[in-house]
């Protein structure tokens, strides 16, 4: 299925200030309604970036007509492309730049209100997030398939966004000492991870180039 192939870009959505702030709201004083409200706004801008690139792609598509479809389809997967390899360039340039936000350093700041917020924007404002929700919305488009193929790829972002609260439930006190580590590993090696996700999804679209 389609969006089998773009579930693992999902990884590339979280790296950076993402789950480094899903970390900190679920250490928060009430991380479970911080947690709860900022997946929800990672959720909503996640979904209407997608969208709405799914939507221009399938309108595209059929202004087009049956005669320049081919030709459309071309297009998108160019577009695709130069997703990817912006993705790929960015991801290495700020390979060792990820930092905790600014704002981490007031604990006050960590309200349901603010979380929400901090979502919408962090999923919606960063370049590497637009680009990887534009990508996915693009490529379900492209091969002609529903637009709920797009949600297993917003379920599962938000899934990975959802690990450090699901860690506390799970663990309890022990989650003190797990989270660190993990919040540690993702800080020095998952620009790896995305590097070699993206590489394989640049495959599959040059094939698609070579091959259609």
């Amino acid at each position: 299925m389609t969006f089998a192939q773009i579930l693992p870009l999902a990884f590339v959505m979280i790296a950076g200030p993402q789950i480094i702030s899903a970390f900190f709201l679920a250490t928060s004083k009430d991380w479970g309604k911080n947690s709860i409200a900022y997946i929800a706004g990672a959720g909503l801008s996640v979904t209407t970036v997608a969208t709405l690139a799914y939507l221009v792609a399938r309108g595209s598509k059929s202004a087009a007509g049956s005669d320049h479809s081919g030709t459309v389809d071309r297009v998108i997967q160019w577009v695709l492309l130069a997703l990817v390899l912006f993705l790929i360039g960015r991801v290495y340039l700020t390979r060792h730049t990820s930092e905790p936000p600014k704002w981490m350093s007031k604990p006050q700041m960590a309200t349901p209100k603010f979380a929400f917020l901090l979502g919408l924007a962090l999923m919606g404002v960063f370049p590497t997030d637009i680009a990887s929700s534009t990508a996915a919305g693009l490529h379900v488009a492209r091969h002609g398939d529903p637009w709920w193929q797009v949600l297993p790829f917003v379920c599962l972002t938000l899934l990975f966004l959802a690990v450090p609260s699901l860690t506390i439930v799970v663990l309890g006190r022990r989650a003190a000492v797990v989270l660190p580590k993990i919040r540690d590993w993702m800080n020095r090696d998952a620009w790896v991870i995305n590097e070699i996700v993206l590489v394989f999804f640049a495959a599959v679209t040059i094939n698609s180039l070579a091959t259609g």
